[in-house]
This record gives structure tokens, sequence and C-alpha cells, in this order.
């Protein structure tokens, strides 16, 4: 036993165990065959249940340790990203040392997809797989938190109420990743804030900041505790964001004054979303080291914003979004980086894609995809 056993990810020897376990989960299943066959999950999984299970049995067989799983990932991710993208590009990972492990620190519009797209990219530059931050309220079902931590992930405990023991988490899960990274030699992923950004505006939360120097020793600063951790800024950029009406439904009606309340399983139908959605192109920037130069969560986290800021690729969604809310200067400023795009041809898109979502939900659909240009234009005048 350690300390981390109840928030690391799992170890080899365990995988075989926890396959089984999903295996035999019905509500696993039956979250499966409901991908598949929604109203026959309905009506009958018990009649569907014996199949998949064999199904999966065959299929990972051969899975025994942590990596197998992960090259098997790796497999279908490359192929779902095939049919339901546009298409990748990475920029910054061969500035990179292959030797070193770094905390990934990166903005946050997927909870799922977000980290795999960094993962896809370091592991085809042949670095290392990380190790993921998810917050356990996204593992309120065995089977969610099984699955996650099988793949790596380690858990944010986010549901504690009390302050003392909200205190005591918050010092267990700085010491992991300083542990990960500097004894065990594994780069870490984790959100440069606690929940997606659903607005559009990447902010880097200090709290996130001030919680990874709360492992360092009595000798060092802030900003020596920071350098240890090798951070990295990640800038993740979606063409398009499979779950903008649902995002927007929920920015809305905390609007409008109402309380927004998840669904049981919306969490989980999230993340399906993002996966099987159509997300046109991406592209994951990862910037540069910030070393020892920041003494200040509140001056480390205006120089992680300023390189996603900067490092962000604008598509021509967001570009377009910006001449619809009516922002002349920055359409002008921004449409340079794309001197071949037919903005005729952008904005009919855009538009096709705006006709889906409710009208009461369109301008803040726009005002999102418009933030990351607006966020790129205030940093550029700031560098």
């Amino acid at each position: 036993m350690t300390e981390f056993d109840d928030i690391r990810p799992y170890h080899d020897a365990e995988v075989p165990t926890v396959l089984a376990r999903l295996i035999a989960d019905n509500e696993f299943l039956d979250l499966l065959i409901g991908h598949r066959a929604p109203v026959l999950v309905k009506l009958c999984p018990w009649l569907l249940r014996p199949f998949l299970r064999r199904a999966l049995r065959k299929g990972t067989a051969h899975i025994k340790t942590v990596s197998d799983l992960q090259s098997h990932i790796t497999v279908s991710l490359k192929s779902l990203i095939a049919d339901t993208t546009d298409g990748y590009t990475v920029s910054g990972v061969d500035k990179l040392d292959a030797n070193r492990q770094y905390l990934f620190l990166s903005n946050h519009r997927d909870i799922a997809l977000d980290p795999a797209m960094v993962n896809l990219a370091l592991l085809d530059a042949g670095m290392g797989a990380v190790r993921i931050a998810i917050g356990d309220n996204l593992l309120r079902k065995p089977f969610a938190s099984d699955l996650m931590r099988i793949n790596r992930s380690f858990i944010v405990k986010r549901s504690i109420n009390s302050r003392r023991e909200k205190l005591d988490a918050l010092k267990t899960l700085s010491r992991y990743i300083r542990h990960s990274i500097t004894q065990e030699s594994t780069s870490i992923w984790i959100a440069q804030r606690e929940g997606r950004a659903k607005d559009g505006c990447d902010r880097t939360e200090t709290a996130l900041l001030k919680m990874l120097a709360l492992s360092r020793s009595e000798e060092q600063s802030f900003a020596q505790a920071i350098a240890e951790l090798d951070v990295v800024p990640v800038a993740i950029s979606y063409e398009y964001d499979p779950c903008d009406i649902q995002k927007a439904r929920e920015i809305y009606t905390k609007r409008q004054g109402l309380t927004y309340v998840k669904q049981e399983f919306e969490d989980l139908d999230t993340i399906k979303q993002g996966f099987i959605g159509y997300k046109g192109r991406i592209h994951v920037a990862f910037g540069e080291p910030v070393g020892d130069r920041y003494d200040s969560a509140d001056s480390l986290a205006d120089a992680v914003d300023h390189q996603v800021y900067t490092h962000y690729k604008l598509f021509p969604s967001n570009i377009i979004a910006c001449q619809l809310l009516g922002y002349s200067d920055a359409f002008v400023s921004t449409q340079t980086l794309w001197p071949d795009q037919d903005w005729a041809l952008a904005e009919a898109q855009f538009n096709a894609r705006l006709s889906n979502a409710p009208d009461e939900l369109k301008t803040t659909i726009t005002e999102a995809y418009a933030a990351p240009v607006l966020n790129y234009l205030q940093a550029q005048q700031g560098s």
C-alpha cells in the first residue's frame, strides 16, 4: 500500500482483473449497447449482453499490460480521427526533449479527447504517454473509474466538502504529480482549469498552480518548485466542437438566472459525443517550458494564458464567428492567416452548423467560437 493507491492509475498486474470486472459490469455493457442499438438497450439488454461479453473477451484477450491497452486504444483513436475529422496537425513537439518528463498544462475543450490528442501527438513523436488527471465528478459509476484508471488516469478529488479533507487531498495530489515526474519519470497531463471552457475563453486557474506548489520542499521557492515539474503549456484547437450546443445550453440557462442540473449520464454522453461527433480539423500546439521565471501563481497563470492564446490555431470557423458578431477589425486582422480561404464558403459552412442550434443559443455558440480570436489579438498586442 502507498499513499497514492486510491488515486493512481492501475498497474500492469491489475489490468487483467480490471478488464474482467468491466466486462462483467451490466451497466458498462448497456452503455456500449446503447451506442449501437439505443432501442434494444431499453427493451431487452439482457438479450445482447452475452454476445457483447463474448466479443469483448475475445477482443481484449491479448491485453495484459497498460501499454498493450494503450496500443489498442491508439489504433482505435486514429481510426476514429479518420472518420470524424478532416485531419489533425501538431506543432512544437519537435522542440521537446524525449528524455525529459513534463507537466503538460492544457486548455480544456473536450473531457476525454483533449488528453487523448496530446497523448497521440507524443506517441507519434516517439515520446512516452502521459498520465491523465481526471475529476472524480466523472467517476460516479464504478465502471467509469475502472475505465479511466486502466487507461493511465489518476483521480482529482473534487467532491470532498470538508475544508481540511480537501486540503489534504490537494496535498496528496500535488505530491503524486511531483512523484510521477521526478521519481517515476512519467509525464503528466492536466487541464488549466476545473471543467471545460464552455464559453471558448481559456483561463488558467491560479488555485491549480498553487496546488502544484503544495509539494515543494521547504528550501524551494514557488518558481523553483514549478521549474522542477517542467511545465509546458499546450493549446488544443478544434475547428468545430461536437458539444457546442450542449455547452451553449448550459451557459444560456445560467444567464437566465436558473440552475443547470446535469442528467445522470450527461458527462458520459458528452464524452461519447466528443469522440464520435464531427470536429473538422484539430491542431495540438506544444509551447515552451515556463522554467523558473515566475515567482507567483498570478504571474505564471498570465504566462500560460499568453502561450495558449498565441499558439492556438485559429480556424476559419473562429474568424467567421468574429465577423458575424461585428468584430470587423478582428476579422480583417486574422483572415490573413488563411490567404487561400474562400470566405463566402467558410461563412456558409458556419451558418449551416448554426442552423442546427435553437435560435436562443446561436449567439452564445458564435461567441464561443469567436473568443479565441479576441484572446489571440489581445495577447499579440501585449507581446
